[in-house]
């Protein structure tokens, strides 16, 4: 039986560790040509290799997302080597993790920081993909957030500022892109069980877990089943969503 995307091209940025990697391999699983972009070359090679178990095409590319030219020389061997994108799932995002404080103490450049790779990679990244959607007709914009974008918690100001940006980014494009059947969402994590969460501060750790009603940290594998979900054809009429998966710490 023919995979759901089948001869068709997924990019997922951030696919290195973690999330990104299980949405990686879960558009592998599901018969996606990959293209896996991240600037940690070595666990990116180990998520390529995976990926290439699945029997699809795999393009691993090593860049940083925050450089604009690299980010455009990515997108453009994409599209050279494996075609253009239906899917560009937009994960690359991230706390100030050791950096972590209250806001009235936190340090400019890590302000800085936490909003350029949280949420103008994610604006920048579909900025390449969406004139070739739109000429085609045909498209799907997955966008990570987070729970902290609704929760706001304390001490991740600037995170759940770039991720709050993020789900407003999605809502106004998706309905900008809405004539050119083009689907445009996003999805909210809770605490996920990542490299990224075991290096936040212990108490905040703590704080995290304990809040979630179900009673465990969410694992990668949840986050891609909802990327899937989104960007199928079971998806197609659900645009300018935003989907929580966090074991029910928030509502929305």
């Amino acid at each position: 039986m023919e995979r759901e995307f089948t001869g068709r091209v997924a990019i997922v940025t951030g696919a290195a560790n973690g999330i990104g990697r299980a949405i990686a391999l879960a558009y592998a699983a599901e018969g996606a040509d990959i293209a896996m972009l991240d600037r940690e070359a070595e666990p990116l090679a180990e998520a390529a290799e995976l990926a290439r178990r699945h029997g699809g095409k795999v393009l691993p590319i090593v860049a940083d997302m925050l450089d604009r030219k690299q980010l455009a020389e990515c997108f453009a061997r994409v599209e050279s080597d494996l075609g253009p994108a239906y899917v560009l799932v937009n994960n690359i995002g991230q706390t100030a993790r050791e950096n972590y404080s209250e806001f009235y103490v936190a340090k400019e450049e890590t302000l800085d920081f936490v909003v350029a790779v949280s949420l103008q990679t994610t604006l920048m990244c579909s900025r390449q993909v969406v004139p070739g959607m739109r000429e085609r007709k045909a498209g799907k914009i997955v966008n990570v957030s987070s729970d902290s974008a609704i929760n706001g918690d304390i001490g991740t100001v600037d995170y759940a500022a770039a991720k709050a940006g993020v789900l407003g980014f999605t809502r106004a494009l998706a309905r900008e892109l809405a004539p050119f059947k083009i689907n445009v969402n996003a999805i909210c994590p809770g605490a996920t069980n990542t490299r990224a969460m075991q290096r936040i501060p212990k108490d905040a750790f703590e704080r995290a877990r304990n809040a979630i009603p179900l009673g465990e940290l969410c694992e990668p594998e949840d986050i891609a089943n909802a990327a899937i979900f989104l960007s199928s054809s079971k998806g197609r009429m659900i645009t300018g969503q935003t989907l929580l998966v966090n074991g029910g710490r928030v509502f929305y």
